[in-house]
């Protein structure tokens, strides 16, 4: 009997790392085997031919070999198959290289078996008979995908066995052409890939079909390897809508992702499939993107973010690729045609249903970002475009609200800093910080988000749980605010009127009263001011939506001082007629001032400059203080046969609730003004566009 083995060789076999070793170097040699045979190689590696006698040698007797374990190296040991001793410290280490190796080498075979694997997924086999079977129960199946086919693949539903023929033998002929000589796309192929991918749902069809959308993407750039030249426009065209449109149909099929009951989704789990199919989807997604920025054709457009929206799933897992398809997006968003933008408002929100809130993070705040810089100059032009980007941006932070709370309450702190440090510094520059269409239209931006978020209809969808948003109300109405007091004078009016729009806008939604009375009644009797006389002018009225500050041609004349009125005695009537004025019990109470205010000022206009000087002004203002005091007297009657005290809330609350505001003096006036105001709005929207009309004051 051979000597006994030695305490670590004994230790190292107990552990049961021995066995681990083995199974780790058999693994190795059959994998070695398989690379040799693909490489049509006759002969093999000395490791292996070692590896095969050290396995023969495993049945060995353990006794013949057991008085040699000193000095022995771990391949000897490992080679001689004994199963209970261990090597020493030198042979643990060499079996931990050559685990290494083993994975490693298990690495590179994982990368070998993708570029084969399409061909052992799926196979197009018995594909006459089962394509018209398909064909037939498409309609039931998905009759959206079925529609599809009858307007644009007419020729692919009318299919007959003997055009399978003909397809495939153009096929075979295709492919047996020479090397040096890049093969041209027919629609006879195409329409065979769309036939395998129609019946069987093929990935060896889609990879064929996705190494062709790589040639076209690319086909007119130098240096780039093509796969397929596409001579024909309607062939290209073809292959193109093809891509966009089956693949999804197809990854749905083999790989689908899960829907969870909030609308957020997940990713597909990682099964061999999909690992095979991954990095096909991301070299697809990024030629599709690439050819995105070649297109100009809107409907071709609106397909590409329509269809990229349902592989947004798929490449959740490559961060590079989610930035580079929201940077798209956002670009087409903010500066393409209407229904472009839309579409790709549409991904951007797909993008946001992500599980992971990383993604809605970079979502929320690349989405703000851009909306920032395409409004830094406003014009009638870019107004209606710019008003869709905030629209739509809203609704895109208020799809959660926990989440837009961080970024809501960073960018209106940083709103308060800029005012902050305009009016520490008091400069012409620092004025500037604030007095921009940046900032008008970031005041105006969180005021529709909060206003959204705090609606009553939004209150009822959560449940009656109330939004993380309202806490921001308050100090958005103090940057707001604080805003409009930082310079008082005529050329910055229109900018006070934008920013008591967008807080108007706000208390009518959220039903929060805020004081704006105090904000509008210096406008508004500034231009009934005894102390000047406007002069005349052949100026065309000042558009107050599309200036925050108006031109010097434009203080002290008429058609400013009118403008003015008009404007801030209407903006004044909405707010008296807003449910958290109009609807209070108080009303007839909160008026008082006011009119005692304009009262004062309409008899100092008449007195001062004679009658017809400021005529126009004075009309417009007594006609409101005409309806905000029968309004006074409305609420009064309503009142009249209350039983509770003041200091009861909960019976005020319930009587505030009870009143249709709607149905006020007050609110039928502005009913009557908004319309004006709206077909006025309409017939000079015509005339800027150049058609005959006639505006009639």
């Amino acid at each position: 009997m051979g000597k006994k083995a030695a305490k670590s060789t004994r230790k190292f076999a107990a552990s049961g790392q021995l066995k681990k070793t083995i199974q780790a170097r058999r693994k190795f040699r059959d994998i070695k085997k398989k690379a040799e045979k693909r490489k049509g190689g006759k002969g093999k590696d000395k490791e292996v031919r070692e590896d095969d006698e050290g396995s023969e040698d495993d049945e060995g007797d353990v006794d013949e070999t057991s008085g040699k374990f000193k000095g022995m190296s771990v391949d000897d040991f490992l080679g001689g198959g004994f199963m209970q001793g261990a090597s020493d410290d030198e042979g643990s280490e060499s079996g931990e290289e050559a685990m290494s190796e083993d994975e490693e080498d298990e690495e590179g075979s994982e990368y070998a078996d993708d570029n084969e694997s399409f061909a052992d997924v799926d196979k197009l086999e018995d594909e006459g008979e089962a394509h018209l079977m398909e064909l037939s129960k498409l309609a039931e199946k998905d009759p959206e995908f079925y529609k599809y086919l009858q307007e644009n693949d007419r020729e692919l539903l009318e299919f007959s066995l003997n055009d399978a023929k003909v397809a495939d033998d153009d096929e075979e002929d295709e492919e047996a052409m020479e090397e040096d000589k890049t093969p041209v796309l027919t629609k006879e192929i195409l329409q065979g890939w769309q036939k395998a991918l129609l019946d069987h749902r093929s990935l060896k069809a889609l990879r064929k079909m996705l190494i062709a959308f790589r040639s076209a993407a690319h086909m007119n750039e130098e240096d780039q390897v093509l796969a397929w030249r596409v001579d024909s426009a309607s062939v290209y065209s073809k292959l193109v809508t093809t891509a966009l449109r089956y693949t999804p149909v197809v990854l749905e099929h083999h790989c689908p992702y899960r829907t969870l009951p909030s609308g957020k989704f997940k990713a597909p789990t990682q099964t061999k499939k999909w690992k095979t199919l991954q990095k096909l989807v991301l070299s697809y997604f990024h030629n599709v993107l690439h050819l995105m920025s070649q297109i100009s054709d809107n409907d071709m457009l609106r397909l590409a973010f329509s269809e990229t929206a349902k592989l947004v799933p798929y490449v959740m897992s490559s961060r590079k690729t989610v930035k580079a398809y929201l940077k798209t997006c956002l670009s087409y968003w903010s500066s393409a045609e209407d229904s472009v933008r839309i579409s790709a408002f549409l991904s951007v929100r797909r993008l946001a249903g992500a599980t992971d809130e990383s993604v809605l993070d970079l979502v929320l705040k690349n989405t703000y970002l851009t909306l920032v810089r395409s409004c830094k100059s406003t014009s009638a032009h870019t107004l209606p475009s710019i008003n869709l980007m905030k629209n739509s941006a809203s609704e895109l932070y208020c799809a959660d609200h926990a989440a837009s709370y961080q970024h809501a309450f960073g960018y209106i702190r940083q709103l308060a800093i800029h005012l902050r440090n305009s009016m520490k510094t008091k400069t012409k520059e620092a004025y500037k910080q604030v007095y921009n269409w940046q900032y008008v239209h970031c005041v105006d931006f969180w005021a529709l988000v909060i206003a959204r978020a705090c609606d009553k209809q939004t209150l009822i969808e959560r449940g009656g749980q109330e939004s993380e948003l309202k806490a921001l109300i308050y100090p958005l109405v103090q940057v707001a605010l604080g805003a409009a007091r930082l310079i008082r004078n005529a050329r910055s009016f229109p900018f006070h009127l934008h920013i008591v729009r967008s807080i108007l806008h706000l208390t009518r939604h959220t039903h929060t009263y805020v004081p704006l009375a105090p904000y509008l009644l210096p406008v508004l009797t500034s231009t009934l001011s005894a102390s000047s006389k406007p002069k005349p002018s052949t100026l065309r009225p000042l558009d107050f939506e599309t200036h925050i500050r108006a031109p010097q041609q434009y203080l002290k004349t008429r058609v400013y001082n009118e403008g003015l009125a008009e404007e801030s005695a209407f903006l004044l009537a909405e707010y008296l007629a807003s449910p958290p004025v109009q609807g209070s019990i108080g009303f007839p109470e909160i008026v008082v001032p006011v009119v005692l205010l304009l009262r004062k000022a309409i008899k100092g206009a008449k007195s001062a400059q004679g009658k017809l000087a400021k005529a126009k002004e004075a009309g417009v203002t007594k006609a409101l203080v005409d309806r905000i005091e029968e309004s006074g007297r409305w609420v009064e009657q309503k009142r009249k046969g209350v039983l509770f005290a003041p200091g009861k809330m909960g019976e005020v609350e319930r009587w505030e609730d009870s009143l249709k505001v709607e149905d006020s003096p007050l609110a039928r006036y502005v009913k009557v003004q908004r319309k004006a105001r709206e077909k006025r709005r309409k017939l000079v929207e015509k005339a800027r566009e150049g058609e005959d009309e006639i505006l009639e004051d």
